[in-house]
Formats: C-alpha cells, structure tokens, sequence
C-alpha cells in the first residue's frame, strides 16, 4: 500500500522543514557567537575609558576586538553625570591605540552577542592609560533600525501617491486644453 500525498500535504511538509532548518540555522548562529574566545598573552593589561549614549545589549565582560582579534574586554560599567554610560576597558599592554581611534559596540550575528569593535586611527599619539576615546558610535537596536525602514517605506508611498495625483491632475488639465481649442 503507498501513500499519496495531496499538494496542500507536500506544500506543508516542505514549508514545515524550511522552517525548522532555519530556526536550526539561527539556533546555530546565536550559540557559535555567544561563544568567548581567549587569546593567548602575557596577561598584562591596562585601562581606557568610552562613553556611550546606549550601550543596549553589551555586558561586563563582553570583548573588546580590534580588526576582529580580542585585545581585552569590558571590565567595569557605569553612568556619568548626564546619565551617559563610562564602560571600562582592559586592554592588553603590547596592544597600543592611536588616540584619533573610535570605539563602537556591534553585534556578532543577527541575534548574537555585543562587543566593542576599536577602529584604529593615524595618530602617531596613543591613548595613554586611563585615557579615554574621543570618538564612540552608539549600540544600534534592531527594533529602532526596522522602524526606521518602515517609515521610510511609508514615507515613500505617500510620495509616489502625491506624485500620481499630481499626474493625473495635469493630465486633466492637458485634456482641458484640448477642449478650448
């Protein structure tokens, strides 16, 4: 005896497995980058300041990468007098950054954990320490990022609706003419 599926069955066994293979995917992405990898080092290290406006998502403890290698990590978090978050930053001793570098918090992943990327400048001067980074780029939030694309979609649509009017209303004007003549 074979059984026989009907299209419907077959439409929701496939959309069924995509589903689960991508949640799998997701599942595997969010557990490889919740990941810490060390480095090895001489476990000497010293500390720099950066301020942020919204640290959304970042930890104590989360890394501090530079071009995509771990150079230290977050080791103290708090609020300043306007209510800005001060992170503390250890950073490894033989790893010297020019003061005109700027630090900003980025995800590993879709869904992954946050960390503190330090894109190096060209300043032949270094932050010494206990120093602190001129230049910081905020944490971006998912949530704000996708409202943002919203309204610009909507924005959009209202513009091309504004412009269809307008067509159409010169179009009727155009067709006037004709009739005058």
């Amino acid at each position: 005896m074979q059984n026989t599926y009907s299209k419907e069955d077959t439409k929701a066994f496939k959309t069924g497995f995509f589903a689960f293979l991508l949640l799998l995917i997701l599942g595997a992405d969010f557990l490889y980058s919740q990941q810490k990898f060390d480095t090895v080092d001489d476990g000497k290290y010293y500390q720099i300041h950066a301020r942020f406006g919204r640290t959304d998502g970042l930890l104590v403890g989360d890394l501090v990468r530079l071009s995509g290698v771990n150079v230290g990590r977050v080791i103290g978090a708090e609020l300043d007098k306007d209510y800005n978050a001060l992170l503390t930053l250890e950073i490894m001793e033989t790893i010297k950054i020019p003061d005109d570098s700027s630090a900003s918090i980025v995800s590993s992943g879709l869904m992954g954990s946050k960390y503190i990327e330090i894109d190096v400048g060209s300043s032949e001067d270094y932050i010494e320490a206990g120093g602190e980074f001129e230049y910081t780029q905020d944490a971006m939030v998912l949530e704000e990022l996708l409202d943002r694309i919203v309204s610009l979609g909507k924005a959009g649509r209202k513009k091309d609706k504004k412009a269809d009017e307008a067509a159409s209303d010169e179009k009727d004007y155009i067709e006037g003419e004709d009739d005058y003549e």
